[in-house]
């Protein structure tokens, strides 16, 4: 199996199509990288910005060029030597009248080829179409209801109907499908499909069954069995009902191509015993974050903020909180369909009778509870692990109920089910805990919980913001060397050198401090909350630059996205317009207040943060594993979440960025000397020895050994000039980074030979 020595990852859509990603083809030569890894290139809903609502997998997104456009684009990057890596989403299509596999189902019913290609909960009654502005009956009295053809239309709606269905009356119609049109707000607590986290829009595939796999994976495996795709990247993979099945079907299906998966680790998890090459590399940029945070700054930080604020003294009290509110609100829906499942599977028991609020209360003590995304029980295969974590789970759950025997009822169900019933119950609650830890750790807790923003972050753990050089390297020592490793993606909370700015602050907590006062006595923080005001603060910090014309937009739309998302004083669905614009007018004041008078301690964060960035980049490219660089990110990249960091990449803008002395040379350059290194000896990354230490001057220095080569890293994160004879610099500004390699004579001549 080849492997690549790094990737590239590209955004497609927003003016990148497969002739736009060719182009950037020469830009991946020149840095070394070997593997272009694209977001998914199959159809999705009209004018979709990212891809991942696919309507049909069979096809190749006319959008983005077609299959033509794609075959010119694997030609092209073959000729360059630079191998393409796909975005695959097997969890779920688009929950739209585009999609046809979906438009079929909706005339036909369950007599559909594809009924049992969706997660429809068929015995919960019609399937819920929460696609209305009003309820059905107000428009079928206002007139906007009418037969159309072989359509029940509503506006721009043009539902499928029944074959057979005869009439004009409206109410009629309705009744006799297999589907039911309700007012969008009951999509809380009232869909009858499985979704992707809370998103109504997109449809749970049951990629479990070999036909529907076969469907769904056709034209994945005609582009592997042609050699234009050299790998594959699985999105979401703990919303897949066994993901253990399913990875051992498809690379049945792709042979000996390399597969990573987009798996969150938490805590000291690791990843299962899985054919596949390794994650995509979100517990690594946590790792490198952690070892770059000051523990002594992000104490004080955390101190102050808990002092001011009023808010949880730590990140897991704010998360269980958050947990209690997501299930509530946002997965009603699975939580009514999981107390279905075990009053279903409890009526089977005659010698239980549990009512529906013990089960209720059971069930969320159970959610809240259990602290990463899921088990992987299957089959009859339990491993130790999942046991012992359920078990923990279990016990941690029953200390708030007056008993426990419902608890552990239900966890004997998951463990060690009995018949059918209890198997649904079991696969749709492992479903379950991945979307609350989702929803409730990264997009609710980690936008209210706000001491130091870099923890709150893809599989972080603000209550363990720093780590050791010797937490490093026994880290290290636990990674495959094929693995991905990302500081960066489309699905991080902030960029890589945002995040490093953020790490800054937990280094110098005065200047941030001051900055947080200055912020605070602004006549527009009048009103903002405490958490609130530390959140702008810090997102104004990770992005700012002042000569930049769309600052002030970009940090706008985000402060409404991320009250949103906190859900404390608005929300996605009951937006409080006065909430939102207070906070904005807050940012805004920022700006101007940073622009019109520069704050010195805003200087001296940026400063210590571009140092880290350094730091935080050499690191990457040292550890085991393969290095990911998201689209930018060569050289310094400053955005929020999505869709700030979505945005298009201009390649004239990198070349121009590329030739600016400062952070975007010096990361270009760092870049490609590492690349360099690693291509032209790839045994010391591949099998070398990880070492990692600080030494007593505070210098972290990191090692590749093997018996005939080192490669010495030293990094000085308060920026102090490094001396002694490095690669990399040669004579430019960053003296905070040194690169030594050594070989042996005998490994010398050998390469010389």
């Amino acid at each position: 199996m080849e492997l690549p020595v790094a990737t590239y990852r590209l955004q497609l859509r927003e003016g990148i199509d497969f002739d736009a990603a060719a182009e950037f083809l020469p830009h991946l030569v020149d840095l070394g990288l070997s593997h272009l890894y694209l977001s998914p290139i199959f159809t999705a809903t009209p004018g979709s910005t990212h891809g991942y609502d696919i309507t049909d997998p069979t096809c190749i997104d006319p959008a983005l060029g077609g299959r033509a456009g794609f075959d010119r684009l694997s030609d092209a990057a073959q000729a360059a030597g630079i191998g393409l890596i796909l975005d695959l989403v097997p969890n779920h299509t688009a929950f739209d009248l585009s999609n046809p596999w979906l438009a079929d189902v909706l005339r036909h019913g369950r007599g559909s080829r594809f009924a049992a290609h969706f997660d429809i909960d068929w015995d919960e009654g019609p399937l819920v179409l929460p696609w209305l502005e009003q309820p059905f009956e107000a428009l079928v009295q206002e007139g906007a209801v009418r037969r159309d053809g072989d359509t029940l239309r509503i506006g721009d709606l043009r539902i499928p109907l029944a074959p057979g269905s005869e009439g004009d009356d409206p109410e009629t119609l309705h009744e006799a499908q297999i589907w039911r049109l309700v007012h969008w707000q009951r999509e809380r607590d009232g869909v009858t499909h499985r979704r992707f986290f809370n998103v109504t829009g997109l449809i749970g595939m049951r990629v479990e069954d070999p036909a529907v796999f076969a469907d769904m994976h056709a034209l994945v495996v005609e582009l592997a069995e042609q050699g234009r795709i050299q790998g594959l990247r699985i999105d979401h993979i703990d919303g897949l009902a066994d993901p253990s099945a399913y990875l051992d079907l498809l690379r049945l299906a792709v042979g000996e191509m390399p597969i990573w998966v987009e798996k969150i680790l938490t805590g000291d998890e690791t990843l299962a015993d899985w054919p596949v090459q390794g994650t995509t590399g979100y517990e690594a940029g946590v790792m490198i974050a952690r070892l770059l945070c000051d523990a002594d700054g992000a104490e004080r930080l955390r101190a102050q903020w808990v002092d001011r604020s009023g808010g949880a003294p730590i990140f897991h009290e704010a998360l269980a909180n958050a947990k209690g509110d997501v299930i509530r609100r946002d997965l009603a829906a699975e939580l009514r369909r999981l107390i279905s499942l075990v009053r279903l599977a409890c009526d089977r028991i005659v010698s239980v009778d549990p009512g529906d609020e013990a089960l209720r209360e059971a069930i969320i003590a159970l959610l809240t509870a259990f602290p990463r995304y899921r088990t992987y029980f299957a089959g009859d295969t339990a491993s130790p692990g999942d046991r012992a974590l359920i078990e923990r789970v279990a016990d941690d759950a029953a200390e708030g109920l007056r008993a426990r025997d419902i608890v552990d009822l239900i966890v004997r169900m998951i463990v060690d089910p009995q018949n059918d019933d209890e198997a649904t119950l079991r696969v749709r609650f492992q479903q379950v805990t991945g979307a609350l830890q989702a929803k409730a750790h990264e997009d609710t807790a980690g936008f209210r919980w706000t001491p130091w923003l870099i923890a709150c972050e893809v599989g972080g753990d603000p209550d363990v913001p720093t780590a050791s050089a010797g937490d490093l390297e026994a880290w290290a020592a636990q990674q495959p060397a094929s693995g991905l490793i990302l500081t960066s993606s489309h699905d991080t909370k902030r960029s890589e050198d945002a995040r490093m700015r953020l790490a800054a602050w937990t280094h110098l907590p005065d200047a941030a401090l001051a900055l947080i006062d200055r912020a605070a006595a602004l006549p527009e923080a009048r009103g903002i909350p405490v958490n609130v005001q530390w959140y702008m603060v810090q997102s104004a910090l990770a992005i700012w630059d002042e000569d930049e014309p769309d600052l002030g937009e970009r940090l706008s739309e985000h402060a409404a996205k991320a009250l949103r998302e906190a859900d404390e004083i608005t929300s996605w669905t009951h937006p409080d317009a006065d909430a939102e614009q207070g906070a904005q007018a807050f940012l805004a004041a920022i700006v101007a207040d940073w622009r019109g008078n520069p704050p010195a301690p805003l200087a001296r964060l940026i400063e210590r943060g571009a140092i880290l960035s350094l730091a935080q980049l050499a690191i990457k490219l040292m550890l085991p594993g393969i290095p990911d660089i998201y689209r930018g990110s060569e050289v310094a990249y400053f955005a929020l979440t999505d869709p700030d960091n979505r945005r298009a990449a201009d390649l004239d803008q990198l070349h121009r960025l590329a030739a600016i002395p400062g952070l975007n040379a010096d990361k270009l350059g760092l870049l490609k000397v590492m690349l360099r290194l690693r291509h032209d000896h790839p045994g010391l990354f591949a099998d070398g020895a990880f070492h990692a230490d600080r030494r007593q001057d505070g210098i972290i220095e990191i090692r590749r050994r093997t018996a005939t080569e080192t490669l010495t890293l030293l990094l000085s994160l308060d920026g102090e000039p490094i001396e002694g004879g490095t690669l990399w610099p040669d004579g430019g500004a960053a003296k905070s980074v040194a690169v030594v390699f050594e070989a042996s004579a005998g490994s010398r001549e050998a390469a010389a030979e």
